[in-house]
């Protein structure tokens, strides 16, 4: 063996010698950079705002000039004689609307995964009512619903059922709107479900089928419990949803008959136009923290639950 291959070669292989010092690697700032489009977005979009409505919540405010009051607007907000009756309204409409969403987009997800024919073209139905104006869906009902000239009622009324006065009565009035939500919202929760019920893998299904077991033990056992990913998703987003819906409701109802269906948004906006603007941002501000207190445990809450799972 020669002396220069005995020597080791420079560079790859040769451990550095203890206490050497080793050199030092700057980190870039262009993957950072990448970021700042975005963080402005967030930043003037969300942040500024969010800070300008808790100051002003404290203040009562017109477009020219403003009063600090202190927390004079969130003692009169709180004493809002309907405010009981919205609170409850809001969180009934979140839980029945997002529960329901979860039920059938399971059910739809299940469905529109099969063997079906046509499940491309079903699956375009079924996503269809979420693209609609969710004011335009609002009118459309509000015509269908009507007591003496709408269609559900004369539809009921072929088959010898006189229908109520779906929202002209107090039983009925918040129940029909969040019926409604249900129908055009199930389409993101479909979705959703269809991405989680696909990405399971189909081992598991022929394992099921090797022992034996039938369409329900594949629902019960895989489909089921695999898709748990998938329902925290549209738990979470139907109920904040929920307990931040306005629109449909001030379009179908606006808070009636009387206060029966008012939710918490709507008495905030009766006073935006009532000209109590200090008042009603104090009421945002409020609902902010409402919606934050439920959904941050639910979310933790869930979370576990999908470690477990």
């Amino acid at each position: 063996m020669t002396e220069q291959a005995a020597q080791p070669r420079q560079g790859a292989g040769v451990t550095p010698e203890p206490g050497a010092a080793r050199p030092v690697r700057r980190k870039s700032a262009y993957p950072y950079a990448l970021y700042l489009p975005a963080a402005v977005v967030y930043l003037v979009i969300f942040l500024v705002p969010t800070v300008m409505a808790f100051y002003f919540a404290l203040t009562r405010w017109t477009l020219f000039d403003s009063t600090f009051v202190g927390l004079d607007n969130f003692r009169d907000f709180l004493s809002e004689q309907n405010l009981r009756i919205g609170f409850v309204n809001t969180l009934f409409y979140a839980v029945v609307t997002s529960g329901l969403k979860v039920v059938l987009g399971l059910l739809l997800g299940v469905l529109l995964t099969s063997r079906l024919r046509l499940r491309g073209f079903l699956r375009s139905v079924v996503f269809f009512p979420v693209l609609v104006s969710t004011v335009a869906v609002g009118i459309t009902f509000s015509a269908l619903l009507r007591p003496d000239t709408g269609l559900v009622n004369k539809a009921l009324a072929l088959v010898g059922i006189d229908g109520p006065d779906w929202l002209g009565d107090a039983s009925t009035a918040l129940l029909s709107v969040a019926l409604v939500d249900v129908w055009k919202g199930v389409g993101i929760a479909t979705v959703i479900y269809i991405a989680g019920i696909l990405s399971i893998p189909r081992d598991y299904y022929q394992a099921v089928a090797v022992d034996g077991g039938g369409a329900w033990h594949r629902f019960r056992h895989v489909t089921l419990p695999l898709s748990w990913p998938a329902t925290y998703s549209v738990i979470i987003l139907s109920f904040i949803g929920g307990l931040r819906s306005f629109d449909l409701i001030w379009t179908m109802t606006r808070g009636g008959p009387g206060f029966t269906s008012d939710t918490i948004a709507s008495i905030i906006y009766k006073q935006y136009q009532a000209g109590f603007f200090g008042l009603s941002t104090a009421g945002n501000v409020l609902l902010f923290i409402v919606v934050t207190a439920i959904v941050v445990p639910l979310n933790y809450v869930l979370g576990k639950r999908q470690v477990a799972a």
